[in-house]
């Protein structure tokens, strides 16, 4: 039985990073808590650090970066970013031998050992920030956070994966109710902020309606959502269009402080 596994360690805006691959080969997306916490959470859960062939960086942002450097030294792994997060984050990683540097290009498709990468363009406000998906003996699986509006042009490379993380940042009452000022209120609202309860919803009946049978909702905000309500939300809009949680597709929530589960998605190998 051929099986890709995929686990956001952390999610949030206090740190992100998925593991996704196999066991015996993967690659982690962004590392934005310590590169300690990140392989002391792997130990707890199974998963072997020594696995891990590459580090791949959807953005510059803080939350994203914190562990990148220390953890790419100490596993001696290459980091893939586009040239726009390089620039923004560079010298924020501390010294990285030249052979580690690698740059990729949204919608250009590249190996890691067996696992097919596709960055894919995301709107969000840094430098060229990206997505990825994942395709690994006919199983496929998608990074799809830090996404200020639905657009065709990312949601195509989103589409058909077994299992996706989808940003489901805040709830559009929440946010406007509280206590951030009106630019930051405006810039996370905005087509190149973070995508709300609602907008999660569209995306997850689309990706539903077209195969995903995993859907893992992600770097969710914690001042301006709750994990309840994001559910709650998703799952009526769902419901409006006749899909069936639980039967039709599975949800569940990424947690800010640790693993949400190891989650596989598998084909029965033919005769």
């Amino acid at each position: 039985m051929m099986e890709m596994l995929f686990s956001p360690l952390f999610s949030g805006s206090s740190g992100n990073c998925i593991y996704v691959g196999t066991r015996q080969e993967a690659v982690i997306v962004d590392a934005g808590v310590s590169a300690r916490a990140i392989r002391e959470e792997m130990e707890r859960v199974g998963l072997d650090a020594g696995a891990v062939k590459a580090i791949l960086v959807t953005h510059e942002h803080t939350d994203h970066i914190t562990g990148v450097g220390a953890l790419a030294r100490g596993l001696g792994v290459p980091v893939y970013a586009t040239e726009g997060t390089w620039r923004g984050m560079e010298k924020r990683l501390g010294k990285l031998a030249e052979e580690q540097k690698r740059t990729v290009q949204a919608g250009v498709d590249f190996y890691i050992g067996g696992i097919d990468v596709m960055p894919f363009e995301t709107p969000h406000d840094t430098n060229e920030p990206c997505g990825y998906a994942f395709c690994v003996d006919g199983l496929k699986a998608a990074v799809a956070t830090d996404i200020g509006c639905v657009k065709e042009s990312w949601l195509s490379h989103v589409r058909g994966s077994d299992i996706v993380l989808l940003e489901s940042d805040y709830d559009e009452d929440m946010l406007l109710a509280g206590s951030y000022t009106y630019e930051l209120k405006r810039r996370i609202r905005g087509r190149r902020g973070h995508l709300s309860n609602e907008d999660a919803g569209r995306v997850a009946a689309e990706l539903a309606a077209t195969g995903t049978k995993r859907i893992i909702l992600g770097h969710m905000s914690q001042n301006n959502n709750f994990p309840d309500l994001a559910l709650r939300t998703i799952e009526s809009i769902l419901l409006d269009r006749e899909i069936l949680p639980g039967r039709d597709v599975m949800l569940s929530v990424a947690r800010r402080d640790g693993c949400s589960g190891v989650f596989a998605a598998r084909m029965q190998a033919e005769d």
